[in-house]
């Protein structure tokens, strides 16, 4: 009669995927920034109203004279009409996107030559350092809207949407530019840096291989930033009547509201949607770019 002897259970190797690992200490983290959250969820809605608007609704509306003029809210007209026979819904699904489109140019443009003067100054100093800080001082200390009304009017004829962000990208970059110099400068003592030189490495080289990938999530949230007041900026010239007067943008709507005095004859749902719009835009902007911000800066960043 034998021994039975006892089965060992199969030792299971448990393969650990860095990867995956990666992948879901991100997704915590986003979990516990709550502000980036917020900007995603609230951008990510205006991007569904934008596009079931594209996919459900007939555009050619925003044109004078297409719909009946001063309709309240309807079924037919959600956010009722304009004085000009205009269907706001439709005038904001297609302004929607063209406003965050001339902050997106003129927000790209800005941190780009930001960057370019930022690093430039930073890294090789000298007259460099002393050329480019003065012109950013002086920048910094000159009104800026009454800089960006002179230039918007010496457009004749009117602006296009294209012109009017190349407008507000010329002193988009000032902001960035000093930000980012001052970045530039606590990184370019570090070791990684004076081994790189040390080696032979070019400055170019440096700044591309070694400074900027370490200052990408601050160089987003610098974007971002940019954007916001691109964004802010050409609605307040459009609101002075100074935007292209054809496209349907945010602006130019808050410009015929005023214009027609929508407030005073009572007509809220020609401005409050509008408004609306903007108020959620900004929110999820500043949220986008304190979440960043909580990512690119030490002192913020919590542990995941």
């Amino acid at each position: 009669m034998g021994i039975a002897v006892p089965h060992e259970a199969p030792v299971v190797q448990q393969v650990n995927d860095p990867h995956q690992e990666t992948m879901y200490a991100g997704l915590r983290y986003l979990r516990r920034n709550k502000k980036l959250i917020l900007g995603l969820s609230l951008l990510g809605f205006l991007a569904l109203f934008v596009l079931i608007g594209h996919l459900t609704w007939d555009l050619s509306r925003y044109r004078p004279l297409s719909v009946p003029a001063t309709r309240p809210p309807a079924w037919e007209y959600p956010f009722g009409t304009d004085n000009q026979g205009r269907d706001i819904f439709a005038v904001l699904v297609l302004g929607t996107p063209l406003t965050l489109r001339i902050g997106l140019l003129a927000g790209i443009l800005g941190v780009t030559v930001g960057a370019v003067l930022g690093f430039s100054s930073a890294y090789w100093g000298g007259w460099v350092d002393t050329v480019i800080r003065t012109i950013v001082d002086v920048g910094l200390t000159v009104p800026g809207l009454l800089i960006l009304v002179i230039v918007a009017i010496s457009f004749r004829g009117g602006l296009t949407p294209d012109q009017m962000a190349l407008v507000v990208a010329s002193l988009a970059w000032v902001s960035p530019a000093r930000t980012i110099r001052s970045q530039v400068l606590t990184l370019r003592e570090r070791p990684y840096v004076q081994v790189a030189r040390l080696s032979g490495m070019s400055g170019p080289k440096i700044i591309f291989k070694e400074l900027m990938p370490n200052l990408l999530p601050y160089l987003a949230a610098a974007l971002v930033g940019a954007v916001t007041a691109a964004i802010l900026a050409s609605i307040g010239l459009e609101a002075l009547g100074l935007g292209p007067i054809e496209s349907p943008t945010i602006g130019m709507t808050i410009y015929w509201v005023i214009y027609y005095s929508a407030l005073l004859h009572g007509m809220w749902w020609w401005f409050g949607p509008p408004i609306a719009i903007i108020v959620i835009l900004f929110l999820g902007l500043f949220g986008l770019s304190a979440g960043l911000d909580e990512i690119a800066n030490p002192r913020l960043r919590r542990q995941v």
